[in-house]
Protein backbone atom coordinates (compact mmCIF):
# COMPACT_ATOMS: atom_id res chain seq x y z
CA UNK A 1 0.00 0.00 0.00
CA UNK A 2 1.19 3.74 -1.01
CA UNK A 3 2.41 5.34 2.14
CA UNK A 4 0.56 8.44 0.62
CA UNK A 5 -2.77 7.21 2.28
CA UNK A 6 -4.69 5.01 4.64
CA UNK A 7 -7.66 2.63 4.22
CA UNK A 8 -10.10 2.53 7.15
CA UNK A 9 -13.47 1.51 7.98
CA UNK A 10 -15.99 3.69 6.68
CA UNK A 11 -17.60 6.36 10.05
CA UNK A 12 -20.97 8.46 10.37
CA UNK A 13 -18.81 11.48 10.25
CA UNK A 14 -17.62 10.13 6.72
CA UNK A 15 -21.23 10.52 5.41
CA UNK A 16 -21.20 13.57 3.60
CA UNK A 17 -17.25 13.46 2.46
CA UNK A 18 -18.74 10.44 0.82
CA UNK A 19 -21.72 11.59 -0.69
CA UNK A 20 -19.76 14.45 -1.99
CA UNK A 21 -16.54 12.15 -3.45
CA UNK A 22 -19.68 9.40 -4.99
CA UNK A 23 -21.06 12.75 -6.97
CA UNK A 24 -18.12 14.34 -8.08
CA UNK A 25 -16.48 11.36 -9.50
CA UNK A 26 -19.21 9.64 -10.95
CA UNK A 27 -20.09 13.01 -12.57
CA UNK A 28 -16.26 13.45 -13.57
CA UNK A 29 -16.46 10.27 -15.36
CA UNK A 30 -19.44 10.47 -17.33
CA UNK A 31 -19.05 13.85 -18.58
CA UNK A 32 -15.47 12.77 -19.55
CA UNK A 33 -16.91 9.20 -21.56
CA UNK A 34 -20.90 10.20 -22.45
CA UNK A 35 -21.18 14.38 -21.95
CA UNK A 36 -23.51 13.77 -19.93
CA UNK A 37 -24.22 14.39 -15.68
CA UNK A 38 -24.90 12.35 -13.20
CA UNK A 39 -26.40 12.90 -10.10
CA UNK A 40 -27.56 16.17 -11.28
CA UNK A 41 -29.21 16.66 -7.53
CA UNK A 42 -26.10 16.91 -5.83
CA UNK A 43 -24.08 15.59 -2.91
CA UNK A 44 -27.45 15.75 -1.04
CA UNK A 45 -28.83 12.67 -3.43
CA UNK A 46 -25.65 10.49 -3.05
CA UNK A 47 -26.04 10.53 0.91
CA UNK A 48 -28.58 7.79 0.05
CA UNK A 49 -25.79 4.93 -0.66
CA UNK A 50 -23.94 5.91 2.60
CA UNK A 51 -27.81 5.16 3.89
CA UNK A 52 -28.49 2.29 2.32
CA UNK A 53 -25.18 0.74 3.01
CA UNK A 54 -25.48 1.17 6.67
CA UNK A 55 -29.15 0.30 6.74
CA UNK A 56 -28.95 -3.61 5.29
CA UNK A 57 -27.85 -6.32 7.38
CA UNK A 58 -24.33 -7.05 6.14
CA UNK A 59 -23.41 -3.65 4.36
CA UNK A 60 -20.73 -1.20 5.18
CA UNK A 61 -18.04 0.84 3.90
CA UNK A 62 -14.24 1.71 3.51
CA UNK A 63 -12.46 4.88 2.75
CA UNK A 64 -8.91 5.75 1.79
CA UNK A 65 -7.78 8.54 3.37
CA UNK A 66 -5.02 10.93 2.14
CA UNK A 67 -2.29 11.39 5.03
CA UNK A 68 -0.84 15.09 4.17
CA UNK A 69 -4.34 16.73 3.96
CA UNK A 70 -6.37 14.23 6.16
CA UNK A 71 -9.16 14.42 2.88
CA UNK A 72 -11.21 11.79 2.30
CA UNK A 73 -9.76 10.39 -1.41
CA UNK A 74 -11.37 7.29 -2.18
CA UNK A 75 -14.50 4.84 -0.85
CA UNK A 76 -16.20 1.93 -1.46
CA UNK A 77 -18.87 -0.55 -0.01
CA UNK A 78 -19.15 -4.10 0.46
CA UNK A 79 -22.71 -6.33 1.24
CA UNK A 80 -22.04 -9.85 3.39
CA UNK A 81 -24.63 -11.97 2.33
CA UNK A 82 -25.23 -15.45 3.14
CA UNK A 83 -23.96 -17.06 0.12
CA UNK A 84 -21.53 -14.43 -0.81
CA UNK A 85 -20.24 -10.98 -1.05
CA UNK A 86 -20.96 -7.88 -3.42
CA UNK A 87 -19.09 -5.03 -3.89
CA UNK A 88 -20.31 -1.86 -4.12
CA UNK A 89 -19.99 1.22 -5.62
CA UNK A 90 -16.03 2.44 -5.92
CA UNK A 91 -15.00 6.16 -6.12
CA UNK A 92 -11.66 8.31 -6.61
CA UNK A 93 -11.36 11.58 -6.35
CA UNK A 94 -10.25 12.19 -10.05
CA UNK A 95 -7.17 14.22 -8.57
CA UNK A 96 -5.96 11.36 -6.81
CA UNK A 97 -6.50 8.80 -9.59
CA UNK A 98 -3.39 6.74 -10.89
CA UNK A 99 -2.30 6.47 -7.27
CA UNK A 100 -3.34 2.94 -6.17
CA UNK A 101 -6.26 3.86 -3.72
CA UNK A 102 -8.83 1.64 -6.24
CA UNK A 103 -6.13 -1.16 -5.95
CA UNK A 104 -6.03 -0.80 -2.40
CA UNK A 105 -10.16 -0.43 -1.44
CA UNK A 106 -10.15 -3.48 -3.95
CA UNK A 107 -7.78 -5.79 -1.86
CA UNK A 108 -8.82 -4.36 1.12
CA UNK A 109 -12.63 -6.09 0.22
CA UNK A 110 -11.06 -9.21 -1.22
CA UNK A 111 -9.08 -9.97 1.75
CA UNK A 112 -12.33 -9.90 3.93
CA UNK A 113 -13.69 -12.39 0.76
CA UNK A 114 -11.05 -14.63 1.65
CA UNK A 115 -11.36 -14.54 5.40
CA UNK A 116 -14.68 -15.12 4.94
CA UNK A 117 -14.69 -18.23 2.76
CA UNK A 118 -17.45 -16.66 0.05
CA UNK A 119 -16.81 -15.88 -3.17
CA UNK A 120 -16.90 -12.03 -4.44
CA UNK A 121 -19.52 -10.33 -6.98
CA UNK A 122 -19.97 -7.22 -8.40
CA UNK A 123 -21.48 -5.51 -11.61
CA UNK A 124 -19.15 -3.29 -13.74
CA UNK A 125 -19.25 -0.91 -16.64
CA UNK A 126 -18.13 -3.16 -20.17
CA UNK A 127 -16.96 0.23 -21.27
CA UNK A 128 -14.73 1.45 -18.46
CA UNK A 129 -11.71 -0.28 -19.37
CA UNK A 130 -10.06 0.74 -16.58
CA UNK A 131 -12.31 -0.41 -14.22
CA UNK A 132 -12.32 -4.02 -16.29
CA UNK A 133 -8.72 -4.16 -15.89
CA UNK A 134 -8.58 -3.46 -12.43
CA UNK A 135 -10.84 -6.47 -11.31
CA UNK A 136 -9.67 -8.44 -14.15
CA UNK A 137 -5.97 -8.24 -12.17
CA UNK A 138 -7.68 -9.08 -9.07
CA UNK A 139 -8.88 -12.40 -10.87
CA UNK A 140 -12.65 -11.44 -11.41
CA UNK A 141 -13.75 -13.57 -14.61
CA UNK A 142 -17.53 -11.96 -16.59
CA UNK A 143 -20.29 -14.40 -16.01
CA UNK A 144 -23.48 -12.60 -17.46
CA UNK A 145 -23.34 -9.05 -19.63
CA UNK A 146 -26.55 -7.02 -19.42
CA UNK A 147 -27.82 -4.40 -21.67
CA UNK A 148 -28.88 -0.90 -19.70
CA UNK A 149 -32.19 0.03 -21.46
CA UNK A 150 -33.51 3.73 -20.48
CA UNK A 151 -37.17 3.87 -20.78
CA UNK A 152 -39.88 6.95 -20.87
CA UNK A 153 -42.91 5.90 -19.20
CA UNK A 154 -45.77 7.60 -20.61
CA UNK A 155 -48.14 9.66 -18.28
CA UNK A 156 -50.80 7.21 -17.89
CA UNK A 157 -48.12 4.30 -17.68
CA UNK A 158 -47.89 1.85 -21.14
CA UNK A 159 -50.87 0.40 -21.82
CA UNK A 160 -50.16 -3.26 -22.99
CA UNK A 161 -51.43 -6.58 -20.90
CA UNK A 162 -49.45 -9.41 -21.35
CA UNK A 163 -50.90 -13.12 -20.26
CA UNK A 164 -48.68 -13.46 -17.27
CA UNK A 165 -50.01 -9.37 -15.86
CA UNK A 166 -52.98 -11.14 -14.31
CA UNK A 167 -50.85 -12.85 -12.08
CA UNK A 168 -48.54 -10.24 -11.22
CA UNK A 169 -49.04 -8.33 -7.86
CA UNK A 170 -47.58 -6.24 -5.17
CA UNK A 171 -45.22 -8.60 -2.89
CA UNK A 172 -46.01 -9.23 0.53
CA UNK A 173 -43.67 -10.28 3.52
CA UNK A 174 -45.83 -13.61 3.41
CA UNK A 175 -44.06 -13.81 0.30
CA UNK A 176 -40.59 -13.98 1.24
CA UNK A 177 -39.73 -17.36 1.83
CA UNK A 178 -40.98 -18.27 -1.78
CA UNK A 179 -38.61 -15.43 -3.08
CA UNK A 180 -35.55 -16.74 -1.08
CA UNK A 181 -36.38 -20.18 -2.61
CA UNK A 182 -36.80 -18.81 -6.09
CA UNK A 183 -33.54 -16.82 -6.44
CA UNK A 184 -31.93 -19.94 -4.30
CA UNK A 185 -33.01 -22.23 -7.22
CA UNK A 186 -32.13 -19.41 -9.94
CA UNK A 187 -29.05 -18.56 -8.84
CA UNK A 188 -27.47 -20.65 -6.13
CA UNK A 189 -27.46 -16.89 -3.81
CA UNK A 190 -29.61 -15.65 -0.98
CA UNK A 191 -30.39 -12.36 0.20
CA UNK A 192 -33.48 -13.09 1.95
CA UNK A 193 -32.96 -9.69 4.12
CA UNK A 194 -32.50 -7.43 1.05
CA UNK A 195 -35.32 -8.62 0.09
CA UNK A 196 -37.56 -8.19 4.01
CA UNK A 197 -35.81 -4.37 3.77
CA UNK A 198 -37.57 -3.39 -0.17
CA UNK A 199 -40.69 -5.07 1.11
CA UNK A 200 -40.77 -3.47 4.30
CA UNK A 201 -39.71 -0.09 2.39
CA UNK A 202 -38.89 2.17 5.73
CA UNK A 203 -37.67 4.93 3.08
CA UNK A 204 -40.68 4.70 0.97
CA UNK A 205 -38.66 4.73 -2.20
CA UNK A 206 -38.80 1.08 -2.91
CA UNK A 207 -41.81 -0.96 -4.82
CA UNK A 208 -41.61 -4.81 -5.33
CA UNK A 209 -43.97 -6.89 -7.63
CA UNK A 210 -44.27 -10.65 -7.78
CA UNK A 211 -45.32 -13.39 -10.37
CA UNK A 212 -47.18 -16.07 -9.70
CA UNK A 213 -46.70 -19.57 -11.07
CA UNK A 214 -50.42 -21.10 -12.92
CA UNK A 215 -50.18 -23.69 -10.05
CA UNK A 216 -50.32 -20.66 -7.64
CA UNK A 217 -47.84 -22.57 -5.48
CA UNK A 218 -44.52 -21.06 -6.33
CA UNK A 219 -43.77 -17.82 -7.88
CA UNK A 220 -42.26 -17.53 -11.16
CA UNK A 221 -40.40 -13.89 -10.87
CA UNK A 222 -39.67 -11.11 -8.12
CA UNK A 223 -38.49 -7.65 -9.28
CA UNK A 224 -37.90 -4.46 -7.13
CA UNK A 225 -37.60 -0.70 -8.15
CA UNK A 226 -35.89 2.33 -6.46
CA UNK A 227 -37.10 5.79 -7.05
CA UNK A 228 -34.90 8.32 -5.24
CA UNK A 229 -33.65 11.94 -6.50
CA UNK A 230 -30.20 9.76 -6.48
CA UNK A 231 -31.59 7.12 -9.03
CA UNK A 232 -34.70 5.09 -10.57
CA UNK A 233 -33.90 1.76 -11.37
CA UNK A 234 -35.19 -1.31 -11.83
CA UNK A 235 -33.98 -4.51 -9.66
CA UNK A 236 -32.93 -6.65 -8.45
CA UNK A 237 -35.01 -9.34 -9.12
CA UNK A 238 -34.68 -12.63 -11.02
CA UNK A 239 -37.39 -14.44 -12.90
CA UNK A 240 -38.17 -18.13 -14.04
CA UNK A 241 -38.74 -17.23 -18.27
CA UNK A 242 -38.79 -14.21 -20.18
CA UNK A 243 -42.69 -14.35 -20.05
CA UNK A 244 -42.98 -13.84 -15.99
CA UNK A 245 -39.90 -11.59 -16.76
CA UNK A 246 -41.62 -9.58 -18.99
CA UNK A 247 -44.75 -9.22 -16.41
CA UNK A 248 -43.01 -7.88 -13.64
CA UNK A 249 -40.74 -5.51 -15.37
CA UNK A 250 -44.10 -4.27 -17.39
CA UNK A 251 -45.36 -4.00 -13.44
CA UNK A 252 -42.57 -1.69 -12.09
CA UNK A 253 -42.02 0.54 -15.21
CA UNK A 254 -45.97 1.89 -14.55
CA UNK A 255 -44.86 2.39 -10.89
CA UNK A 256 -43.08 5.56 -12.53
CA UNK A 257 -45.15 7.80 -15.15
CA UNK A 258 -43.66 10.14 -17.19
CA UNK A 259 -40.16 9.13 -15.21
CA UNK A 260 -37.23 7.54 -17.47
CA UNK A 261 -36.29 4.39 -15.38
CA UNK A 262 -33.29 2.37 -16.69
CA UNK A 263 -32.95 -1.75 -16.18
CA UNK A 264 -30.43 -3.99 -16.62
CA UNK A 265 -31.31 -6.32 -19.02
CA UNK A 266 -29.67 -9.78 -19.83
CA UNK A 267 -28.08 -9.54 -23.24
CA UNK A 268 -28.73 -13.16 -23.40
CA UNK A 269 -32.36 -13.06 -23.40
CA UNK A 270 -33.84 -12.45 -26.88
CA UNK A 271 -37.64 -12.19 -25.67
CA UNK A 272 -37.02 -9.77 -23.22
CA UNK A 273 -34.98 -7.36 -25.16
CA UNK A 274 -37.69 -7.53 -27.33
CA UNK A 275 -40.17 -6.72 -24.95
CA UNK A 276 -38.38 -3.51 -24.22
CA UNK A 277 -37.78 -2.19 -27.34
CA UNK A 278 -41.25 -2.45 -27.96
CA UNK A 279 -41.49 -0.22 -25.01
CA UNK A 280 -39.36 2.26 -26.56
CA UNK A 281 -36.35 1.28 -24.41
CA UNK A 282 -33.21 2.42 -25.78
CA UNK A 283 -29.66 1.11 -25.10
CA UNK A 284 -27.23 3.29 -22.61
CA UNK A 285 -24.47 1.41 -21.45
CA UNK A 286 -23.17 -2.02 -21.37
CA UNK A 287 -22.30 -3.94 -17.72
CA UNK A 288 -20.64 -7.14 -16.64
CA UNK A 289 -21.01 -9.24 -14.21
CA UNK A 290 -18.12 -10.35 -12.54
CA UNK A 291 -17.14 -13.18 -9.82
CA UNK A 292 -14.12 -13.60 -7.80
CA UNK A 293 -14.54 -17.50 -7.19
CA UNK A 294 -17.05 -19.65 -7.63
CA UNK A 295 -19.61 -17.81 -10.34
CA UNK A 296 -23.43 -18.82 -10.28
CA UNK A 297 -24.92 -20.62 -12.52
CA UNK A 298 -27.88 -18.79 -13.59
CA UNK A 299 -30.78 -21.12 -14.91
CA UNK A 300 -33.26 -17.85 -15.14
CA UNK A 301 -33.33 -14.15 -16.01
CA UNK A 302 -31.46 -11.76 -13.67
CA UNK A 303 -31.87 -7.98 -12.92
CA UNK A 304 -29.00 -6.48 -11.02
CA UNK A 305 -28.95 -3.19 -9.77
CA UNK A 306 -26.47 -0.65 -8.24
CA UNK A 307 -28.68 0.35 -5.12
CA UNK A 308 -27.39 -1.46 -3.67
CA UNK A 309 -25.02 -3.67 -5.53
CA UNK A 310 -27.00 -6.56 -5.83
CA UNK A 311 -25.30 -9.93 -7.93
Amino acid sequence: MSASFTIRKMLPGDRQAVAGLICLSTSVWYECHFGTRRFTGGPRTTELYYDMYHALPGSSGIVAIDSYSGILVGSCFQHVRPTHISLGIMNVHPSYSGKGIASALLKNIVDTAEQLGKPLHLVSSALNLDSFSLYNRQDFTPFCLYQDIKFQVPPEGYPQSLPASTRVRKASLEDLPAITELERNLTGLERPEDYRHFIENPEKIWSVSVCDAESGNTLEAVLCSVCHPATNMIGPGCARNATAASAVLLSELNQYPERSPVALIPCSSLDLRHFAYSLGGKNTELHIAQCRGTAPILKGLTFPTFMPESF
